[in-house]
């Protein structure tokens, strides 16, 4: 068996929504049950024909690669929805930083149980675990400037509010969890509404007339033209949409503080400084959750 380094104990509350444990946020319940049946629901012919179900055992949960812990409480879960008697234990919170050889929790009890959920534990940590390890590397890359790395709804479908925590997790922030959660006038609906004869400062102004007083307006522009209509509008954020960082630079000397400033397009570890160093106060990332590599995160029998 892999030799595992001994590591210090979890924060208590870093891997909750707040003070109630992560796994039973309701849609993070149901997601759990689905991704049982899915795997289990006829069975597991090779467990069932080989491992008895009373045979004890005991495993480690471990990582491979160095990075951001994120998801054990809910890879514990499934260890636990499919065996009540399985006795579990996070050794690590999540947000909490992985070496080579980390130990992250360990497992008692059946190891036919241990088995069947061994692909469905490890799918979720390594995960989410390599959204929050991906947020972590924009957020180091652009310490001390003023921006905020922040996520995108590109997420996977049923995966959002885990997800949107793993970014959290990883110092990141949050943007829309929905498409109620506020307001985002992007190129087609202003396209939709041109050839209607408004220009987007009218239409960012009929947003504020029928929109709820609790709801920010934003507006994607991909030119200073559009940002001052913006601006003119009275939008409240506005996105820079692919710009350069020349662009940018000049764009937020424009808005001068008068809106919050987004960039958005084509984020990477290479461009993200230089990026946040235009003054902008928000950098949008849809990779961090559509396209970022699962950490390399293993299971062993002691």
């Amino acid at each position: 068996m892999t030799q595992h380094n001994t590591d210090g104990g979890a924060r208590a509350g870093r891997g909750s929504f707040g003070r109630m444990p992560l796994y039973t946020n309701p849609d993070i319940s149901v997601l759990i049950d689905r991704a049982i049946q899915e795997d289990l629901g006829l069975g597991d012919a090779t467990t069932d024909a080989l491992v008895p179900s009373d045979l004890p055992g005991e495993a480690v949960i471990f990582a491979k690669s160095p990075g951001v812990l994120c998801g054990v409480e809910v890879c514990l879960e499934v260890f636990r929805r499919i065996d009540p008697a399985m006795a579990t234990e996070a050794i690590l919170a999540d947000g909490d930083s992985l070496e080579r050889g980390s130990n992250i929790a360990r497992l008692r009890g059946s190891k036919a149980s241990i088995l069947m959920g061994e692909r469905l534990g490890l799918n979720f940590v390594q995960h989410l675990s390599g959204v929050a390890t991906a947020t972590a590397g924009l957020v180091q890359a652009a310490a001390g400037t003023r921006a905020r790395i922040i996520d995108t709804r590109k997420t996977i479908p049923g995966m959002r509010a885990l997800q949107k925590y793993a970014v959290r997790m990883g110092g990141g922030h949050n943007h829309r969890q929905n498409l109620g959660d506020g307001i985002l006038i992007k190129d087609n609906h202003i396209a939709a509404l041109r050839a209607q004869g408004m220009s987007l400062a009218d239409t960012v102004r009929l947003a504020e007339k029928r929109a709820s007083h609790t709801i920010k307006i934003e507006v994607e522009v991909t030119n200073m033209e559009e940002v001052q209509e913006a601006l003119d509008g009275g939008a409240q954020l506005i996105l820079l949409d692919n710009m350069s960082v020349e662009e940018m630079r000049e764009a937020v000397g424009l808005i001068n503080g008068r809106a919050l400033v987004e960039a958005s397009g084509g984020i990477t570890l290479d461009s993200v400084r230089s990026i946040a160093e235009t003054g902008v106060d928000l950098i949008s990332s849809g990779a961090l959750t559509h396209s970022a590599s699962a950490l390399d995160i293993s299971l062993d029998f002691v």
